[in-house]
């Protein structure tokens, strides 16, 4: 009898429909908590900035947040958004998103040079069109590595979430281990590492498209 194989392809390919279902929903549980939080990180990064002694209570009261176990937290809520749900995962991966994306917003837009705001005043912007058009550009690339943190480190904290019945592809590492079948675990960190490599080299392509700029600098001549 020969020796089982550390990769089983027939078991791949018996099982594609379902291995393709749970990448869905590992992405769909990563990616939407990320958005969300950069939605709450730009009013609070701008407040932060506008009011420095707002900034330090709002990032500790984060950094206390991202230390605690995600695997607690999932369990503390599930009384609260249910067992098995992706709520139970997805409220936990914003706010540690969050605790990343507040300060990349805040050092953003402290990267803005003082002389390009005045500049803009003395042309004539409102307070809104200069966030929008000469600060958020500008402060795009810190902004940007910060999401790039947040979301590889969300892709990879939704497995946990299968101790308490929800991790989409964590579901093949606990599969695989109760039955010492090496093929779920394998194709289970192939699919994180895909998925975050995917994401990340999606958000290198966005910031190469919101700063030309800096691709046209870089791409210039000697």
């Amino acid at each position: 009898m020969g020796e089982e194989p550390l990769v089983r392809w027939d078991w791949i390919g018996r099982n594609r429909a379902v291995l393709w279902d749970l990448l869905a929903d590992n992405a769909v549980m990563a990616l939407v908590p990320v958005a969300a939080a950069l939605l709450l990180a730009l009013p609070l990064g701008l407040a932060g900035t506008r009011r420095r002694r707002l900034y330090q209570p709002t990032v500790a009261v984060l950094n206390v947040v991202y230390s605690l176990p995600s695997l607690a937290v999932f369990i503390v809520l599930i009384p609260v958004t249910g067992l098995a749900t992706r709520l139970t995962v997805m409220v936990p991966l914003t706010f540690y998103a969050l605790a990343v994306l507040v300060p990349a917003v805040v050092d953003g837009l402290a990267s803005v040079p003082d002389h390009v705001r005045q500049s803009a005043v003395a042309m004539g912007f409102t307070p809104l069109r200069r966030l929008l058009a000469v600060e958020l550009p500008i402060a795009v690339p810190v902004v940007l590595a910060g999401l790039r943190v947040a979301t590889v480190s969300s892709v990879s904290l939704v497995s946990v979430g299968a101790l308490v019945g929800r991790g989409g592809l964590g579901y093949l590492f606990i599969d695989g281990w109760q039955r010492q079948f090496p093929t779920p675990i394998i194709v289970g960190i192939a699919g994180v590492v895909a998925l975050a490599g995917a994401a990340d080299l999606l958000l290198v392509g966005a910031q190469r498209l919101l700063t030309p700029w800096a691709r046209a600098r870089t791409e210039a001549p000697a």
